[in-house]
């Protein structure tokens, strides 16, 4: 017998009870196949696509609770910081981030280099390194998108890890050592951005009214500490594609780059990188003229030394200056284990260094130089206080990346409320602040005025001189 057939045998003398039960092949699909009445069939569309839409409408819209605090949190806990960071990036650049969809309020126009700006909120460099993301970040509501920094050659940066979040204290500490992709395919990418047909009258690298674009130049660790070249290259090659090019002579992570904000050094790094602009063919791409020249500062130089470089910054032709980058200092208020770790802080605890640095410089240096204040700006108040202490506009960094998407739109709305509460707008507190505290020459205006006394004093006793002599009462 076969072993099919013992099987089948063994089946059928075992008692009927105790058989193995296996659902027939024509109840199996009986059951499988009940028809779904239409109308919950529908129910459950509708529900699903009111649910999705809904869900969209909430997603897309910066303003949104849950873009800070469902998705930011859930993206800084289940991520390391620099992996987080990129994968922010990647969002932003894949057009599916949200948006400010709420047009910018009257009160925060002004303008900038006799150019209208429509707020006076702006993202510092660092967030987006390589350009990859620039749409997305002025969908966030930034009028000021800042790329960078950018080197001549690819380099990698330090060695992971080199970022490190201090959520006690809103801050975080850096030493990425200027990561990126070069200059080229930075480029590449900035002019996959022209449009295919443009205004005649388009006067932004930014393509959008009211906003700028900047880029950040930075410097290659394998250059010579106290070349320029590398700056001097960056001006030529994105001069022509941006409405801002960035000297960043301050961040902590490079060796030597802080010595160039010596006064010898920073003098023929001024002269260098204005002649290179100077010579720059007119924008191809836009009717805007040569991109203006701004200088980035460390928040770690003293009194002194601040009035030294306005002075210099004074006798040059640059046409503004970023105060400040991270700080290697480290305040004795953090609390986090990480505030043992190299690089450059920024948050909070960066606002009170950088608010000084600014109202030193502002001191120093004339009305027609503009100032921007980035450092600890996490709210409407704190970009108000720059403000008050002579900055043109602010620049967020740090406060971004805890708070998520609708920072800028937050901060935004705060500085409305206070300014319609006092009856002033941004640009009456602005101007206050910069035609009371900005430098005038007094000194030289005295030093004249006395030379001119003197000579006159001396014109006279030599008139009367010669009246006594020639009435001879005064022999020869």
């Amino acid at each position: 017998m076969t072993a099919s057939r013992r099987a089948a045998a063994r089946v059928l003398s075992t008692p009927a009870r105790f058989r193995p039960v296996t659902p027939s092949r024509s109840l199996f699909t009986k059951s499988c196949s009940i028809p779904q009445s239409p109308v919950r069939t529908g129910l459950y569309a509708t529900v699903f696509a009111i649910s999705a839409g809904l869900f969209a409408v909430y997603y897309f819209d910066s303003r949104s609770a849950i873009h800070r605090y469902v998705l930011t949190p859930l993206l800084r806990y289940s991520l390391d910081p620099e992996t987080g960071h990129k994968f922010a990036v990647q969002v932003l650049r894949s057009g599916l981030g949200p948006k400010d969809v709420v047009a910018d309020d009257e009160k925060l126009r002004f303008e900038l280099w006799g150019k209208p700006i429509s707020n006076p909120v702006g993202l510092a460099a660092g967030f987006d390194k390589d350009g990859e993301a620039i749409d997305g970040l002025f969908d966030l509501g930034f009028s000021w998108v800042e790329i960078g920094s950018v080197t001549p050659s690819p380099q990698p940066g330090n060695p992971r890890p080199r970022f490190f979040h201090l959520p006690e204290d809103s801050a975080v500490i850096n030493r990425y050592g200027f990561p990126s992709q070069g200059h080229m395919s930075v480029l590449n990418r900035i002019r996959a951005r022209i449009p295919t047909f443009l205004q005649e009258d388009n006067d932004t690298a930014s393509f959008r009214s009211g906003s700028v674009l900047a880029v950040n130049l930075g410097k290659n660790k394998s250059s010579p500490a106290d070349s320029i070249q590398d700056f001097v290259d960056g001006v030529r090659m994105f001069g022509p594609y941006s409405d801002v090019l960035v000297v960043n002579v301050s961040s902590p992570n490079t060796p030597g780059l802080r010595g160039l904000q010596g006064r010898d050094t920073l003098q023929t790094l001024l002269e260098g990188v204005t002649r290179a602009r100077d010579d720059l063919p007119s924008s191809a791409v836009t009717s805007a003229p040569k991109p203006k020249l701004v200088l980035k500062i460390a928040p770690d130089l003293n009194e002194s030394q601040l009035v030294e470089m306005a002075e210099v910054i004074r006798n040059s032709r640059i046409d503004g200056v970023i105060v400040s980058n991270t700080t290697i200092s480290r305040p004795s208020s953090l609390h986090h284990p990480s505030k043992v770790e190299a690089g450059g802080l920024s948050g909070t605890p960066l606002k009170e260094l950088s608010l000084s640095a600014l109202k030193t410089l502002r001191q120093n240096l004339p009305e027609s130089m503009p100032l921007i204040g980035c450092g600890g700006i996490s709210s409407g108040e704190d970009a108000l206080d720059y403000a008050r202490a002579g900055a043109s506009l602010v620049q967020v960094y740090t406060g971004f990346g805890y708070d998520g998407a609708g920072a800028c739109r937050r901060i935004k709305d705060q500085i409305v409320e206070t300014l319609a509460k006092d009856g002033v707008t941004w640009t009456d507190v602005v101007s206050k602040a910069v035609k009371d505290l900005s430098w005038k020459e007094k000194e030289k205006e005295s030093e004249v005025s006395l030379l001119t006394k003197e000579a006159e004093e001396l014109k006279r006793l030599l008139d009367a001189l010669g009246d006594k002599m020639a009435s001879g009462e005064v022999g020869v």
